[in-house]
């Protein structure tokens, strides 16, 4: 009995410790993490590539998913005006490579899908989560929109997979504006 009990704190107090170490995402105004990933054919990507651009730096769960599926392809079909508005579009999952470049041919994906199987980036981000029930995990579906100087302009939690790209061109071109 004694020794269950002893068991049952030590449970207790690592599961708070390790709450308490989950990395928040970057606030608002704070300086964007820097990464360096692999797109979809191998390419490193670093976020210091995109300075003096707007970056829409997207977290997606899993390639070929429904959701994640929807996301892409509204992303690829605003491509051209979110390009127009200054903006380069950088999606990231913790899938390696070689998934991300058949997701890619297969929705003709314009844009790089960067590669964060290290899961380095998703917690850098906090949107690293693990789901007991597929015992995995998994970026969570969140987006952030980064400012020319590198600082994080807006922080898209909860996404829905059809509004998100809307969301964001219509918040860049209040944010560009200045208003």
């Amino acid at each position: 009995m004694k020794i269950s009990l002893r068991l049952a704190a030590l449970v207790a107090t690592a599961a708070i410790a390790f709450q308490g170490h989950a990395q928040e995402a970057p606030a608002v105004g704070a300086a964007a993490p820097a990464f360096k990933l692999q797109d979809q054919k191998g390419e490193w990507r670093t976020l210091d590539q995109y300075h003096g651009k707007w970056v829409v730096l997207y977290f997606y769960p899993k390639d070929d998913t429904p959701g994640c599926t929807t996301e892409v392809c509204t992303f690829r079909d605003d491509v051209l005006k979110l390009r127009k508005a200054g903006a380069e579009v950088l999606g990231v999952s913790l899938d390696d490579i070689k998934s991300h470049a058949a997701f890619a041919e297969k929705y003709h994906v314009p844009f790089p899908l960067l590669s964060d199987n290290a899961q380095v980036t998703a917690k850098a981000y906090g949107v690293l989560t693990y789901s007991e029930k597929m015992k995995m995990s998994y970026a969570k579906r969140e987006t952030f929109l980064i400012d020319p100087a590198g600082k994080v302009a807006k922080h898209y939690v909860g996404v829905d997979p059809k509004e998100n790209s809307g969301q964001v061109l219509a918040d860049l071109a209040v944010l560009k504006n200045g208003a």
